[in-house]
């Protein structure tokens, strides 16, 4: 981090562009651009927020922010078209930001908080809160698009049956 708060690559394996600044990965300048619209989202509120002050509920304010420039339709439960993959018409629901879109951002934000000497136990982009909303909003998405994501079982440790019926190693 420099002395303006900015995210400075510390990557010397990255390129150099013709200005002399050394040039960052694509993700590194998402990240950068990401951070900097949070800090300006922050900045914008009344009162402005400084990072310290700023909890996991200013994340779920961002993110419920973001949704007005989403590109993703989700069709409301009134909406004929609600559930179905491929619907054949047009309606009024609203865009939002896709699932998909919030988990990566989250994933930056969360980095970023870090990088700027955040301490990980106190990262309100890691709260458990954002990961249930970010759930919420797979869970909502894909009904409303007639997609079910099957949650996947822990798979158990296979136990050795044998031992279990014939604890005995003569008897096996």
């Amino acid at each position: 981090m420099n002395s303006s708060g900015k995210i400075v690559s510390k990557n010397p394996t990255e390129g150099s562009s013709s200005n002399g600044r050394p040039s960052l990965s694509r993700y590194e300048s998402q990240k950068r651009r990401d951070w900097n619209t949070f800090l300006q989202y922050l900045k914008n509120q009344n009162p402005p927020l400084s990072l310290p002050h700023c909890s996991y509920n200013h994340v779920l304010e961002f993110l419920r922010y973001l949704d007005q420039f989403g590109k993703t339709k989700v069709h409301l439960h009134g909406c004929p078209f609600f559930g179905q993959p491929d619907p054949p018409g047009q309606c009024t629901c609203p865009l939002r930001q896709a699932w998909g879109s919030l988990d990566a951002l989250i994933g930056r934000l969360r980095a970023a908080y870090e990088e700027h000497g955040g301490p990980p136990e106190g990262n309100p982009f890691g709260n458990g809160a954002i990961r249930v909303y970010l759930r919420e909003v797979k869970e909502c998405q894909a009904k409303a698009r007639g997609i079910l994501f099957k949650k996947k079982k822990k798979k158990k440790k296979m136990i050795n049956h044998e031992l279990i019926k014939n604890p005995n190693p003569e008897l096996r």
